[in-house]
């Protein structure tokens, strides 16, 4: 992408290139701006467009500068939102492994220029280039209220409506879009994701004849393992139609059309319980703090006495904002708009509160971790397919964000929860084992 950033100083405009110390005393301000807003004990070498060389020569890893304006997205937007632009609209280059690139981010959301680095960024830039470059196409923003069912849809077909191409090169054959159950660190992805889909059938203890609501139910996985194996009739709802017209091909072709149903709905318009069963696995992120209440009360209201609710869901701990991330961050703006995640201490206060009570809590941490790096991987692997499909931008934007997913999750600062719930009849007989039953 061509700069639309020129030197405008006298020391750094035009002169810089044509005198030895020109050139000199603009290798030195970038670096002093480069080391301020990093860090000096930088894990990756930088490389900046006039040569300029920070880091270790020898870091398996280059962050490479290539224009100015790389300097100015890091600059005036927020710590990682800046970084995010400038990878996004090819400013920056990344030459080796992602998660190295990924251990800034401690450096990168605290960013605040000092006077003295204002002053080497001016010289840098030149006073009149520090504003605000306009983001990247992808970027989505935010129109009127959170979680009305408009702006719901809206988040939705932003993240989701990207190509069910895209989403198989990345999530594998299985085309699941949540955090998968490993028996061992070398289990591959796609048994993963079976084993996972069983657990919660197992959880839920369905039997053939029972009635099964999934509520996000992605490209059908869940309904699929659950009328395939476990003989229910299933329902899977979803506000995507991309997902929901895959999914109806994927039903037809296993030829299971007479025990499962495909629609395009919001949650909030089911209307035809009870149901035996509900799970909602990886779709919770999006419910918001503020529609707890209305979302376990719509699950109560369809679920008949004695039936369960599996809640698969990313949580965060307590001490942590609720916000997925900041509205002025990555994930926000470009990943999962007005998504937030919940302290799964709230979650179970949410549902005791709706009637529902509470029976089993598995924190599955460990597995998003490993599931993300898979996904990577897939990615990587496929990195020109997936460019071809939905464009280098977009491609670049689920690399950063599955990447940095995955080091959340191993850092602890995250996790994903399966919370096993039931709406107990009147007479107190749950009708559930003694003791677990599912491994």
């Amino acid at each position: 992408m061509r700069s639309a950033v020129c030197l405008v100083t006298p020391a750094f405009g035009e002169g810089i290139g044509k005198t030895a110390e020109g050139r000199k005393e603009f290798k030195v301000a970038l670096e002093s701006f480069i080391a301020g807003l990093l860090g000096q004990d930088l894990p990756v070498r930088i490389k900046a467009y006039d040569g300029t060389d920070v880091g270790p020569r020898d870091a398996r890893t280059t962050i490479t500068l290539r224009s100015r304006d790389a300097l100015v997205r890091m600059a005036t937007a927020p710590g990682e939102l800046g970084f995010a632009r400038a990878y996004i609209a090819g400013d920056i280059e990344i030459d080796g492994n992602i998660y190295d690139v990924l251990s800034l981010k401690d450096a990168l959301p605290v960013v605040k220029l000092t006077l003295d680095q204002l002053k080497e960024l001016v010289q840098t830039v030149g006073l009149r280039n520090l504003r605000k470059i306009p983001p990247p196409p992808e970027e989505h923003r935010r129109q009127g209220r959170f979680h009305t069912r408009r702006s719901d849809s809206s988040a939705i077909q932003h993240h989701y409506n990207v190509s069910n191409e895209f989403f198989e090169l990345v999530l594998g054959s299985s085309l699941t879009y949540s955090c998968a159950v490993f028996e061992d660190r070398a289990e591959s992805l796609e048994r993963a994701q079976q084993r996972k889909y069983e657990l919660i059938c197992q959880k839920l203890g369905l039997q053939p004849g029972m009635r099964l609501l999934d509520i996000g139910c992605g490209w059908g996985g869940m309904v699929l393992h659950a009328a395939k194996h476990h003989g229910v009739q299933a329902v899977g709802v979803t506000i995507s139609e991309n997902q929901a017209n895959f999914a109806e091909k994927q039903v037809a072709e296993a030829g299971l059309t007479d025990l499962i149903e495909i629609r395009t709905q919001d949650y909030r318009d089911v209307a035809d319980g009870p149901y035996d069963a509900v799970s909602s696995i990886g779709m919770f992120e999006h419910v918001g703090m503020r529609r707890l209440s209305e979302y376990f009360n719509t699950v109560n209201n369809l679920l008949a006495p004695g039936g369960r609710l599996l809640n698969h869901a990313i949580s965060r701990r307590q001490t942590e904002r609720r916000s997925f991330v900041r509205r002025t961050g990555f994930l926000d703006r470009y990943v999962f708009p007005d998504g937030e995640l919940h302290e799964v201490g709230s979650v179970i206060t949410a549902l005791q509160n709706a009637g529902l009570e509470v029976r089993h809590l598995e924190n599955l941490r460990e597995h998003y971790a490993l599931t993300l790096r898979r996904w990577v991987f897939n990615l990587e692997e496929n990195w020109e397919a997936a460019v071809a499909e939905v464009g280098e931008g977009r491609a670049k934007i689920w690399q950063l964000y599955m990447a940095g997913s995955a080091v959340m999750f191993e850092a602890n600062d995250i996790h994903v929860d399966q919370v096993l719930a039931i709406k107990t009849p009147p007479d107190g007989d749950s009708h559930l084992p003694l003791r677990p039953t599912w491994n």
